[in-house]
């Protein structure tokens, strides 16, 4: 776990840095500067590519990382990798005329609610070109174990660029349409970046020769397009659905109340970035010992971590309502069920990496197609009956199915569990301090509150995790940074 917790740890630190970035801008700066229609506007764009992404890169990012240790020779490798930067385009192609030749027949079914989506529709193909790009370069210096700065461009450069341009339209140097095409530009320049990084560490060979097991990546990238994002594109149906049933406003406080949720996710993102290759590494040396230790030391280690974070948003959730504008705060429940539903990710650990580079993947499709089908019946159903709030249970509900689904499978075909008997001590932490700690808030103002609240959860917890002793790994860190003895 040397090299996990040396790179999770940078990677963890990055990732937070992108999200408070992010959180001042989607809290503060998006809320404030521009209109809450076009904040919605921007919140779908980014969504609809979130969704095509995956198409559009043909799997590409995770073909990478499962076939890259299988090749021995410099040839058959070279002749691998050539593959895997040319297969996004083929794809691409068609789907850039479909989109041509259709453009009308696709705008009146996507503006039936929210006519201001017609003349932007060809900024979420580009975007999405940029970010299915953008992970077929950093899955390039993933495989060299080499995530920092990939992570770095993934979590913080295009916060960097939206807050950038925010402050440009507040200052109005810019309009509202030059800022929405300012942040395609920040997506399509962020995958150039990452392009130049990637081969000055690895320069390219173009190698056009036959390819060994050609017909079985080809069959992982077609099938893995949807196994492989089913995580990613369920946090972003449900906005893409919300501009069929209400108004792209409601968009914007759903956003709003999804973007605090899923802070609890960077834990898991952070280490996922280095668990990926290690996992398919001990998959294709069949090392069981191995996978099964990395398995129930990444579930536990995200848990406790994972679970710090819930607790810090769950506990001063009501006092962050009280600073943003009033008119976010329906977003409350959300923000409830997303929590709950992101801490079961980190859970389960590992656990997608072994599914995607096992031999079992064409069962993660075929759940991947049943969470999302699942997915669309149930926001279907429950955003005209509860809005923004049906949009949050249809979410929890099926990440809850998908993940559970998920966990039974690994146990069953490798017989082993992320749980043990410290996942239960940590739970019931968990529920203790939200009981203890929900309904008690200091008599200061909001900011003031959720710091010395905070600060009291911190201490409490890292002094019952230590003194428990549930993690080896976590409280190797807290002996590092605390400067404890054993």
């Amino acid at each position: 776990m040397g090299i996990v917790i040396h790179q999770s740890l940078r990677n963890t630190i990055t990732t937070y840095l992108g999200f408070i970035l992010g959180a001042i801008s989607a809290l503060f700066l998006y809320t404030n500067f521009i209109s809450v229609e076009y904040y919605g506007l921007v919140a779908y764009i980014l969504s609809a590519a979130n969704i095509m992404m995956p198409l559009m890169a043909f799997g590409t990012h995770n073909t990478i990382v499962k076939f890259y240790s299988t090749f021995k020779t410099k040839n058959s490798l070279n002749s691998f990798l050539t593959l895997m930067l040319f297969l996004p385009i083929v794809l691409s192609i068609p789907l850039a005329f479909i989109g041509y030749i259709a453009y009308d027949t696709i705008a009146d079914f996507l503006t039936t609610k929210n006519e201001i989506v017609r003349g932007y529709l060809w900024y979420i193909f580009l975007t999405a070109l940029s970010m299915a790009y953008f992970e077929v370069f950093y899955a390039w210096m993933k495989v060299q174990m080499q995530t920092v700065f990939g992570n770095f461009m993934k979590e913080v450069f295009h916060r960097v660029g939206a807050m950038l341009l925010l402050f440009a339209v507040y200052f109005k140097c810019i309009d509202v349409d030059q800022f929405m095409l300012g942040i395609v530009g920040v997506y399509i320049l962020r995958a150039l970046i990452m392009m130049l990084y990637s081969f000055s560490r690895r320069l390219p060979v173009f190698r056009f020769s036959k390819i060994d097991k050609l017909s079985t990546i080809l069959k992982y990238s077609s099938l893995i397009i949807i196994a492989g994002s089913i995580a990613t594109i369920i946090l972003d149906l449900d906005k893409f659905m919300l501009n069929n049933y209400i108004e792209i406003e409601q968009v914007a406080y759903y956003s709003v109340a999804v973007f605090i949720a899923t802070v609890i996710a960077v834990p898991q993102r952070a280490m996922h970035q280095i668990l990926l290759p290690l996992t398919a590494q001990f998959l294709n040396e069949k090392n069981k010992e191995a996978l099964k230790d990395l398995y129930q030391r990444s579930s536990l280690t995200l848990y406790v971590i994972s679970g710090f974070i819930f607790l810090l948003i769950v506990l001063n959730i009501n006092q962050l309502y009280v600073i943003i504008p009033s008119e976010f705060s329906g977003g409350l429940i959300v923000v409830f069920l997303i929590s709950i539903a992101k801490l079961y990710d980190n859970l389960l650990g590992n656990n997608n990496a072994i599914l995607f580079n096992s031999d079992y993947y064409r069962m993660v499709l075929v759940f991947g197609v049943i969470l999302a089908v699942l997915a669309i019946i149930l926001n279907m159903i429950l955003i005209p009956m509860y809005g923004i709030n049906g949009a949050g249970l249809a979410t929890f509900i099926a990440i809850v199915i998908y993940n559970t689904i998920k966990v039974l499978f690994v146990q069953q075909k490798f017989n082993m569990l992320p749980f043990t008997s410290e996942t239960l001590k940590v739970t019931i932490l968990l529920m203790f301090l939200v009981i203890g700690f929900y309904f008690w808030e200091f008599p200061f103002n909001a900011y003031l509150n959720i710091f010395l609240k905070s600060l009291a959860i911190g201490v409490v917890y890292v002094i019952i995790i230590y003194k428990l002793n549930v993690s080896g790994d976590i409280s190797a860190v807290i002996r590092k940074y605390l400067r404890l003895k054993r």
